[in-house]
């Protein structure tokens, strides 16, 4: 019997030592859950938490009355069609806006958030990428949003494609991770190397680069922004073979508009 039971550890243990480890990857809600709710609305970023998703990343702009309001774009075009900038209208005019009955009845009535609404939805472990969609001048506005709504560094990762917004808030929140957004749009002479973007983001202190899942980089590119102290994040991400290199080459998170879904097909 005790030859049969060491025996049995001994293969238990091979086993164990012989399966595959599994590197854990953020999945970030794109906007929360665009394919099942309004996008940027408090109902998408529940159902993207309902679907176990890691984090939401959402876009922020001032108002007129230097308030900060929820939304990807910069008008009113897609959800009212009159094409107005959010900058010129005030919270109480973009709140007046239906943003849910084109989704169905079930969303009627849905408003855009503030900050603060969606830093309340944030579950206990989980994180809010939040995307600067302007320049620094919104800065003092989301300083008063983070203390209004307690948040910290554990539940808050500061974004953007603007770099001189992001250097600024990291410089005044040091603690928060910052990620400078970089899309990729060709080889041509005017675009930045990887080699460049690592340099420019290192110089500046940022926590690491979110890249757009058209950067066509391996395992040396991931390495050289490894070496520079960076965290690699990248966007947008829906099909899972996709999904699966980005993991394979060493991504920290990957944001897709099917949290759920994706998360699914991962597993299996």
């Amino acid at each position: 019997m005790k030859k049969f039971v060491a025996a049995a550890l001994v293969m238990a243990l091979v086993s164990t030592a012989a399966a595959p480890q599994v590197k854990h990857v953020e999945i970030v809600g794109h906007r929360g859950a665009p394919f099942d709710a309004p996008e940027n609305t408090v109902a998408s970023a529940k159902i993207a938490w309902a679907q176990n998703a890691d984090a939401v990343e959402t876009d922020i702009h001032l108002t007129r009355d230097g308030e900060i309001i929820v939304s990807h774009d910069p008008t009113t075009r897609r959800v009212d069609g009159r094409n107005v900038a959010l900058s010129d209208l005030t919270l109480a005019e973009l709140r007046s806006i239906d943003v849910g009955r084109w989704r169905g009845r079930q969303f009627a009535g849905e408003r855009m958030p503030t900050l603060d609404e969606l830093i309340a939805t944030v579950p206990a472990g989980k994180r809010l990428f939040v995307e600067i969609k302007t320049g620094p001048e919104i800065l003092p506005a989301l300083g008063e949003s983070l203390a209004r709504s307690h948040a910290t560094q554990a539940n808050v990762v500061l974004i953007s494609f603007n770099f001189e917004a992001l250097r600024q808030a990291h410089a005044r929140w040091p603690n928060y991770t910052t990620l400078w957004l970089v899309g990729y749009s060709g080889q041509g002479a005017a675009s930045p190397t990887i080699e460049q973007i690592i340099e420019q983001a290192h110089a500046a202190g940022f926590s690491g680069l979110d890249l757009g899942a058209n950067w066509p980089l391996d395992a040396s590119d991931v390495r050289q922004i490894r070496s520079a102290g960076l965290q690699l994040h990248v966007w947008t991400v829906d099909a899972p073979e996709l999904a699966s290199r980005w993991i394979d080459i060493g991504a920290d998170s990957i944001t897709t508009n099917r949290a759920g879904l994706l998360r699914k097909q991962l597993a299996s």
